[in-house]
């Protein structure tokens, strides 16, 4: 991966996408001293069958914002899309390339846009249309033409993204080492306890050690024999 940016931002649908798919990047990142912010479209309030929303959003708020303190992240916003039933389309675009704009990073990582894990288990409408709105507002962040609206805000165009990064992703083209920041983000998983607890009987930890140990081999493979992050790198 490149190694020469000071600033990222993280965008996904869900609390936990994140730590399921790049925390031990982000650890290493923050620990090499750049700065990561994530940026989640929703609360994740429809997560968990057994909670109502009005409590579940703010639940799986507090898991997350302890999940990414775990690897260094000191910011979280939250859009306030409508979990399960995120739509791609010009309001999603403008949320996001309003968060590009506010940060200014030089990558910018999102999951998964593609229909299908790997073309074989299908994604979720969320994972699609965030990644696609994604992807289409890092070029449109630094047009001041587009979405002119939020330059009466203060929020300037930003053309400063050199890259976005995708990870859950069936097309890995780059990799960063999960060495150092595995551990770490091992314990950012096991903050969604609640969540985890619903999702799976094993035991928590059990779980998410064995979750994130084998993608971290599996992806070692492929890189080098060293226990990786796997991304499908853009350039712009």
């Amino acid at each position: 991966m490149p190694e020469d940016w000071r600033r990222a931002l993280a965008v996904v649908a869900h609390p936990d996408d994140l730590e399921y798919g790049c925390a031990a990047a982000v650890a290493a990142w923050t620990d090499a001293g750049r700065e990561v912010t994530y940026v989640l479209a929703t609360r994740g309030e429809a997560g968990i069958d057994t909670v109502e929303p009005a409590k579940c959003g703010p639940l799986r708020e507090r898991e997350q914002r302890a999940s990414a303190a775990v690897v260094g992240v000191e910011t979280v916003e939250f859009l306030d899309h409508q979990d399960g039933v995120i739509e791609y389309g010009t309001a999603l675009r403008r949320d996001i390339a309003a968060a590009i704009r506010r940060h200014r990073p030089e990558l910018v990582i999102t999951l998964n846009h593609r229909d299908t894990w790997d073309g074989a288990h299908w994604n979720t409408p969320d994972h699609v249309a965030v990644g696609r709105a994604t992807l289409d507002a890092a070029g449109g962040a630094g047009n001041r033409w587009i979405f002119p609206e939020l330059t009466g805000r203060g929020l300037e165009p930003w053309g400063g993204v050199r890259w976005v990064a995708v990870f859950g992703t069936a097309h890995p083209t780059h990799a960063v080492d999960a060495t150092a920041g595995l551990e770490r983000s091992i314990s950012s998983l096991l903050e969604h306890r609640t969540y985890i607890e619903v999702l799976t009987s094993e035991d928590p930890e059990t779980y998410c050690r064995g979750f994130l140990t084998e993608n971290a081999q599996a992806t070692a493979e492929r890189f080098g024999g060293t226990p990786a992050v796997p991304f499908e790198l853009f350039s712009r």
